[in-house]
């Protein structure tokens, strides 16, 4: 098919493929690079995991497929295939471009796993400045650490974040410490 595409000068193509699976889909994309690279061909590529489903198990899918292409610098366009509103694949592909580096828009959370040094509810607190910053249209990095023994550290390229104390915690920006604040506050 490519060759006859470039002997008929088809200038307009843009393959696709897709599989519900992920290993053949992405198996495929990378063998037919191969294949246009041995034949000095280019064309835009078309990502997605089609028929994924929907939840968490099919935004992982999509996650995992159409993002360890685009982060091997693989593919032009892509598509979240969800057994959903169509919102939440927008939603989805925004995510896994923000994830790769390719879209820089809006707020990036990291926080940390909860461990033994954690002394504040970390998963609530993670939950809260996740709600608070959704929708702001800002390029912004913000942590929450669980502790301020290593959070400040760790999260030293975040604009901004908060690291969890015993009955306190931690203001910083870029690793330094701006304040203590109790854990009222």
């Amino acid at each position: 098919f490519l060759r006859v595409a470039v002997k008929e000068n088809f200038n307009d193509i843009v393959i696709s493929i897709k599989a519900s699976n992920v290993v053949v889909m992405t198996q495929t994309v990378r063998l037919l690079i191969q294949a246009m690279d041995a034949e000095g061909m280019h064309f835009p590529l078309h990502l997605g995991v089609t028929e994924a489903g929907d939840g968490e198990d099919a935004r992982v899918k999509s996650a995992v497929g159409i993002g360890s292409l685009l982060a091997d610098g693989i593919g032009d366009t892509i598509r979240v295939s969800l057994t959903a509103d169509p919102v939440h694949e927008i939603t989805a592909a925004y995510a896994i471009l923000k994830a790769v580096g390719l879209n820089d828009t809006g707020v990036n959370i990291v926080s940390c796993p909860t461990c033994g040094r954690t002394k504040i509810n970390l998963i609530e607190i993670a939950n809260e400045v996740e709600q608070r910053v959704a929708g702001l249209d800002a390029k912004l990095k913000v942590a929450v650490m669980g502790c301020a023994v290593n959070g400040p550290g760790e999260a030293r390229e975040a604009d901004i974040g908060i690291a969890g104390g015993d009955g306190e915690g931690l203001i910083f920006r870029r690793g330094e410490i701006l304040r203590k604040v109790p854990q009222e506050q």
